[in-house]
């Protein structure tokens, strides 16, 4: 979904990696849970909670919540039960669950104009009432929850503050070493034109990639109906005009490749995790 523009947890992350010293950090390969992919990640979730957990409390506080109605109560089924199918699958196999340290929580935010969900590091998750017309139904706020459920699992925010630390200190170490100086004026415009271009939008589209296919994977596991993840992003086309933005300049891929991508996994995924047991 589209971002949040002060809260939402891609820039809040970034602005924390950024006031973070070395002491705070502690480098890390692992493997994104269900994808199989490496990852570079040197922010502990402990550290990551301490900051965004308490700005989840802030949010709530200074925001207009739905709660105590039908609407409220079904985010907050759906979400649990999302949570508990990851929970069944991984005692299931036995494997590490990788949210086993969330402290989920839900919040049904009343702005009918804005279309859009998010989850912080923790399982921290808002759902704007605007994006529910295009949900339209349960299956399609699984999809919805699903996808943002999977940014966080697999840890993106951390990554993505990782990967623009270590691009900074590479940044930097080549002003000094090579150049001898800082980047100023046009050649500074450029450089960041280029790693925004070259390096930083194709990551973050492939993470949306990668959100919506565990996202998948997740609503399937809890028995929803997969085949609606594609039809909310037809009707989130249609609300858009009939076309999204260009992908080329977007953090995100284009519906219509976010469709095509989708009804490709659809049958795999359907085979390999269907619903659990409780």
């Amino acid at each position: 979904m589209s971002e949040l523009l002060n809260l939402s947890r891609r820039k809040f992350i970034y602005t924390a990696s950024c006031a973070c010293g070395a002491a705070l950090v502690f480098p890390s390969c692992s493997e994104v849970a269900m994808s199989n992919r490496q990852q570079f990640n040197i922010l502990s979730d402990d550290f990551l909670y301490s900051k965004t957990f308490p700005a989840y409390n802030n949010f709530k506080s200074q925001t207009k919540l739905i709660t105590g109605t039908a609407e409220y109560d079904n985010i907050v089924t759906i979400g649990y039960k999302i949570r508990d199918a990851i929970n069944i699958y991984y005692n299931s196999v036995g494997g590490e669950n990788p949210t086993a340290n969330f402290q989920w929580e839900f919040v049904l935010v009343d702005d009918s104009q804005t279309k859009n969900a998010w989850c912080m590091p923790g399982g921290k998750i808002a759902v704007y009432s605007g994006i529910l017309p295009i949900a339209k139904n349960n299956d399609g706020i699984a999809s919805i929850m699903g996808h943002e459920i999977a940014h966080a699992v697999a840890r993106h925010s951390a990554e993505r503050a990782s990967r623009s630390i270590l691009m900074d200190a590479g940044t930097y170490a080549f002003e000094r070493l090579v150049l001898g100086t800082s980047l100023t004026g046009y050649s500074r415009d450029l450089y960041g034109q280029l790693r925004q271009v070259g390096l930083e939008l194709p990551f973050n589209r492939s993470q949306e990639s990668e959100a919506d296919y565990l996202g998948l994977i997740f609503m399937s596991l809890a028995g929803y109906n997969t085949d609606e993840t594609y039809k909310v992003w037809e009707r989130m086309k249609e609300d858009m005009g009939g076309k999204g933005p260009s992908e080329f300049w977007s953090t995100h891929p284009s519906p219509d490749n976010r469709i095509n991508k989708l009804k490709e996994w659809i049958p795999t995924v359907n085979l390999k995790y269907p619903a659990v047991k409780s």
